[in-house]
């Protein structure tokens, strides 16, 4: 998902000091970069031949258990199946200039590696400033079609469609017909998740209720990063009568699950399947979740680099695609996944068309 930060990261270097030699630049503070512990920072041993790939996480990073590690899912595939040289992995921070944006995809770069993928839209200006630095770099970027240049690839998704299935999901699961969005911040692409999601609801039962509550407005993106409101909203949504609650909001989903728990409720998980990913205490309540396969685009961009099929521009992955879908881990939505599907088909075939924005 998305997300602008802001802050001081610690910067994290690999292949022998490569990186290092690169100056920090643009801004009043030195803008650095982590890798998280874990986060497979850099391949062990360096290969003769292959791509070197650089990956830039937004907040959170490998571990976030949403976005991000459907991305590194992406990587760890590629990893396996396209024999890459090296792969250098850092992560926002929370609060971190635009400054430290650039010199992170700069530091990738600069060290070699080629291609470099941003994950998330808050990377958009920066991606744009520092590609057409290295025309010779292939830079991609997810969910974001603002940056362009003749080395950008724009990796997109129909998060409307596979939102429209899981509202559809709620309102059949839904018993007291009163269900509940928790936004991470309140931009255009989460509005998509929220547009999809009330349509769908509003096609199976027209009178439900449904709350909305986004965690903060934008410049302040720590929504994405914050379980303790991700709980709070949705623990309101339950004691005000709701019993299915869906979240498009990265890490603060986990205190989704837990208000879910909490309240003997159902929750609905986001990008990936997170009755497999969520802690294991919360996994029950995920009822099931909108994919968005943020893994199969980064993995599909890669072999095309390998392949020396780069396009630049866009690419959509939507229910066509299978870019998104539902997930039906647990066996919770079984009964009414012939439901389901239909409409799926329905969105496929142009029967059904699902609103990309709140009205």
């Amino acid at each position: 998902m998305l997300r602008n930060r802001f802050g001081r990261l610690t910067v994290a270097v690999v292949a022998g000091g490569m990186l290092m030699g690169a100056a920090a630049c643009g801004g009043s503070e030195e803008p650095t970069t982590s890798a998280k512990p874990g986060a497979g920072a850099s391949s062990a041993a360096p290969q003769e031949k292959g791509p070197k790939v650089g990956l830039a996480y937004d907040i959170g990073g490998r571990g976030d258990q949403s976005f991000n590690d459907a991305a590194a899912a992406g990587l760890d595939k590629a990893k396996t199946e396209l024999s890459l040289a090296d792969t250098k992995e850092l992560e926002a921070g929370s609060g971190e200039t635009e400054a430290a944006k650039e010199e992170r995809l700069r530091l990738l770069a600069q060290g070699g590696y080629n291609p470099v993928i941003a994950i998330g839209f808050a990377y958009s200006a920066s991606l744009k400033k520092v590609a057409a630095e290295f025309p010779d770099v292939k830079f991609a970027i997810v969910d974001d079609a603002a940056a362009t240049g003749p080395n950008i690839s724009n990796l997109l998704f129909a998060e409307h469609e596979g939102s429209y299935l899981v509202g559809a999901a709620a309102a059949l699961k839904s018993k007291k017909e009163h269900i509940g969005f928790v936004g991470g911040v309140q931009v255009p692409l989460i509005q998509k998740f929220q547009a999809g999601f009330y349509a769908g609801a509003k096609k199976i039962k027209p009178d439900i209720q449904i709350d909305v509550k986004y965690l903060t407005q934008p410049p302040d993106f720590t929504g994405f990063n914050d379980p303790a409101k991700g709980k709070t909203a949705a623990q309101g949504m339950f004691d005000a009568g709701a019993d299915v609650v869906y979240h498009a909001a990265g890490g603060s989903g986990g205190g989704v699950f837990e208000a879910a728990k909490a309240a003997k409720g159902l929750a609905i998980g986001v990008d990936s399947d997170q009755a497999k990913t969520a802690a294991a205490d919360v996994q029950g309540v995920v009822v099931t979740s909108m994919i968005k396969k943020v893994d199969v685009a980064v993995f599909d961009f890669l072999k095309s680099f390998t392949s020396n099929s780069v396009k630049a521009g866009n690419t959509v992955y939507d229910l066509k695609a299978g870019g998104v879908d539902y997930s039906t881990t647990g066996g919770q939505i079984d009964d009414i996944k012939t439901q389901l599907d239909e409409l799926k088909q329905k969105i496929i075939s142009g029967e059904i068309s699902v609103p990309d924005k709140t009205a």
